[in-house]
């Protein structure tokens, strides 16, 4: 059975890539597991922690929680049949590459780029590192 990891920030880059490997995951048969890495906050974020009543984990938490649904809502409605969601933290290159190792996947799934632009340019890409470094195939949506 193919196994697909969807690396998602909730951006719309990663929405085009939630959609492409939802579409391959039912035309296949597969699995899809999504992950959101915490440790590369947007703008909007931030500001949503900022106003958190509680701790910053729990914000954290939230924050994670939403892109996951959101993602796996939209994967659903796109007719993957075997959806699961997992949060990560830390660099999010190395974690989604730990994810891939850790669980065998057939691909990695994920959007070109990112939320930010600048921070690319940087520090160089998620998407850049993933393709890079990965120990499967790597698909980059556009």
């Amino acid at each position: 059975m193919l196994h697909l990891l969807l690396a998602t920030d909730g951006s719309s880059g990663a929405d085009r890539a939630i959609d492409f490997a939802a579409r391959l995951a039912k035309e296949m048969g597969g699995k899809l597991s999504i992950l959101t890495v915490g440790g590369n906050l947007s703008g909007v974020d931030k500001r949503e922690l900022a106003r958190a009543e509680s701790g910053i984990g729990d914000a954290l938490e939230a924050v994670s929680e939403q892109i996951l649904e959101r993602a796996r809502r939209r994967a659903h409605e796109a007719g993957a049949p075997d959806i699961g969601v997992h949060a990560g933290w830390g660099d999010p290159a190395e974690v989604i590459i730990e994810v891939a190792r850790r669980d065998q996947v057939d691909a990695i799934v994920m959007g070109r780029r990112g939320r930010g632009r600048l921070t690319g340019m940087l520090l160089g890409s998620v998407s850049q590192k993933i393709a890079s470094l990965a120990p499967c195939v790597v698909i980059l949506v556009p």
